[in-house]
């Protein structure tokens, strides 16, 4: 059996294969390692490791250029030239990409960590503290707790080299911890995630404390009717809803009149207040906590995304400054293009994270629950999903508990709802924000998990309809 290549050797044999006028290689390392438990008791737990590379070649089209993406499992060098020649059919046998650009040179290119090092691993080890805390939450709850639960640990260590020059390697820890807790007789559910760099950062007892406190609130059980009602949103929630409000704050779109961010008449709401409160919503790939890739790395050309811009730097980025919109996500190639129809709409590469704060905010979800005189509070959303693009509204599910509160007591668990909102919308009905922590956004976990959010109040939240979800 032929001996396993290392990610630099994979890279370079690709570009060494190439033909066509500019080539991006991607190979990315993964190591997973996961515990789930259910019932008080560890049922699985797991190592993986895989590799996927990806080739995109350009060809001259036009007056520009096409590109072909081709990716898949690679591991030894004799299974590369197949791949790049695929990508090189792919992209001789493309249109022109309205996407096109010259690939970036070094000189363009953001910082990467030492391309020459070896991909970084995790373990099941990595759970040594965990595991031991969740031995002791399990005792302690006795039979009158159910504890249910996953952790998961990856690693992706990045190497990307292009036709160009471009050499650079990038390592992307991301974990979490999902902790579910279930009264005696399932009657009640309670939930907490987590976005962990790394496993040793979990406080699995001071979790359970939280978990065991709104197990006794939902002891009491309270009807309420559907209707709109002043809510607190923990920072899980609000990243749920801004997700998915910046993955349709595209440039393009919003220019062409086709989604929320579209002012009417014509343009982007370039200038606009979008938060009532004098909010900040931006991406950081420095952000302690949440780092990301400080350079672009994409597979896949979309709208907002272009694979001719690997490699290009990112820094911070504000979408939301102040309340106000100051701009919107997009590629080199439609920035240029923008720039040129005449629209006063900035352009931004965003990168894999997303925060929100407010100047001088202070205090947590207690404070704001403690300052409540009538409202709900919301444990997690869950199945959201979109109904109208140009409004941004979307309604999803509450889930794991939803909470009454009065007179800065939780009074006890009301029925689940099933809510309409937009984001946007929400933004300006937002009336205070405590400190801004990183949180494990639920809905989009699997896809987007470096988020960093405050809790708030919302005035007048649109519960639609009562719901039996749990």
């Amino acid at each position: 059996m032929p001996q396993l290549a290392s990610p630099q050797e994979i890279v370079e044999a690709a570009l060494a294969a190439a033909t066509t006028d500019g080539t991006v290689v991607i190979v990315t390392d993964r190591s997973e390692a996961n515990l789930r438990w259910a019932s008080n008791s560890l049922t699985t737990n797991g190592e993986m490791g895989s590799r996927t590379v990806t080739v995109i070649s350009t060809v001259a089209a036009g007056d520009g250029a096409a590109s072909g993406v081709v990716g898949r499992t690679v591991a030894h060098l004799a299974d590369v030239r197949s791949l790049v020649e695929a990508a090189e059919s792919a992209a001789r046998d493309s249109e022109p990409a309205t996407d096109a650009a010259p690939l970036v040179r070094p000189d363009q290119a953001g910082a990467g960590t030492d391309y020459g090092l070896e991909p970084e691993p995790t373990s099941i080890g990595a759970f040594d503290g965990l595991a031991h805390d969740l031995g002791d939450v399990m005792r302690a709850g006795g039979s009158g707790r159910r504890h249910f639960g996953f952790a998961e640990h990856v690693v992706d260590t990045t190497y990307l080299g292009s036709s160009t020059g471009l050499r650079l390697r990038h390592v992307q820890p991301t974990g979490r911890l999902e902790m579910n807790a279930k009264n005696a007789d399932w009657s009640a559910s309670s939930y907490l995630g987590f976005s962990l760099r790394d496993p040793s950062e979990a406080d699995v007892h001071s979790a359970d404390v939280e978990l065991t406190k709104r197990l006794a609130w939902a002891q009491r059980s309270i009807d309420l009717p559907a209707g709109r009602y002043e809510t607190i949103l923990p920072p899980t929630c609000l990243a749920d809803l801004l997700i998915y409000a910046s993955w349709l704050a595209g440039a393009k779109a919003a220019d062409e009149g086709r989604s929320a961010y579209s002012r009417r008449g014509g343009g982007a709401r370039i200038g606009e207040r979008l938060a009532t409160l004098p909010l900040d919503v931006y991406s950081d790939p420095g952000r302690e906590g949440i780092q990301c890739a400080p350079f672009t790395i994409t597979a896949a050309s979309s709208s907002d995304a272009s694979v001719f811009d690997n490699g290009l730097p990112l820094g911070r980025q504000d979408w939301i400054r102040g309340g106000e919109l100051v701009s919107l996500g997009g590629t080199r190639a439609y920035a240029a293009t923008s720039a040129a129809a005449g629209h006063h709409t900035p352009v931004r590469l965003a990168s894999d994270n997303l925060v929100v704060e407010a100047p001088d905010a202070s205090g947590g979800l207690d404070d704001l629950v403690a300052s409540t005189r009538r409202g709900l509070l919301l444990s997690t959303m869950w199945y959201i999903r979109l109904v109208d693009p140009q409004s941004l509204l979307l309604t999803g599910l509450t889930r794991d508990g939803v909470y009454l509160v009065e007179d800065g007591e939780v009074l006890g668990a009301v029925t689940n709802f099933r809510w309409n909102e937009s984001p946007l919308d929400v933004l300006q009905r937002i009336t205070e924000v405590g400190e801004t922590q990183r949180c494990y956004p639920r809905e989009w976990g699997d896809d987007f998990t470096r988020t960093a959010m405050p809790p708030v109040r919302v005035a007048d939240f649109n519960m639609s309809s009562t719901s039996r979800a749990r």
